[in-house]
């Protein structure tokens, strides 16, 4: 594939997994254009064959981990 993608946009807390609706923490561009969205679990769990098919993987489940260290400083 030639050209450039445009740069991916962080996710937000309004962008839902495709498979189970929880926060999507990972986008999937894919060759044919469309996108999917997973959270970790999902991600984790199809990972493998997603990779076969995509582009690009804008994966921001740092964040989770970034999450539970913030919240046992409280």
């Amino acid at each position: 594939m030639t050209g450039t993608l445009a740069p991916t946009r962080p996710l937000t807390a309004a962008d839902r997994c495709d498979r189970c609706g929880a926060q999507a923490y990972v986008r999937v561009v894919l060759n044919s254009g469309g996108e999917l969205l997973f959270c970790a679990h999902h991600m984790r769990q199809h990972g493998d064959s997603v990779r076969k098919i995509a582009v690009e993987i804008h994966d921001e489940t740092d964040r989770l981990h970034s999450a539970q260290a913030g919240a046992g400083e409280r």
